[in-house]
């Protein structure tokens, strides 16, 4: 029997997804939806294999190599696994400088 995790969202993912959803209600509420229930369910699927997302590429081009991503284009799920919980950190538009919100988030968090 395999290990299941438990997935827990960081306040700063809560509040991408908000914006991600409320950007995307103003011209359309069943997208939101949509995206909401889409980005949601493939975040909690990470219960059971959580080493399935690949590593984000710009902060292993930093040396950086705890954190993982799942692509629901155009968003990113931005993840790090820790004993037996998974920590979503960020659901980021991947049109946006990844890079530096990455860093700016992940290495110097307020």
């Amino acid at each position: 029997m395999s290990q299941t995790y438990e997935v827990i969202w960081a306040s700063v993912a809560e509040n991408d997804l908000k914006e991600i959803i409320e950007y995307v209600a103003t011209d359309s509420p069943d997208s939101a939806l949509k995206i909401l229930k889409k980005i949601k369910q493939k975040a909690s699927n990470l219960y059971a294999i959580p080493e399935r997302g690949r590593i984000v590429p710009e902060l292993q081009d930093q040396g950086i190599s705890q954190y993982r991503e799942l692509i629901i284009p155009p968003w990113r799920i931005i993840y790090r696994i820790s004993e037996l919980n998974v920590y979503v950190l960020s659901v980021l538009d991947s049109r946006r400088n990844i890079e530096d919100i990455l860093l700016k988030r992940l290495l110097y968090p307020k």
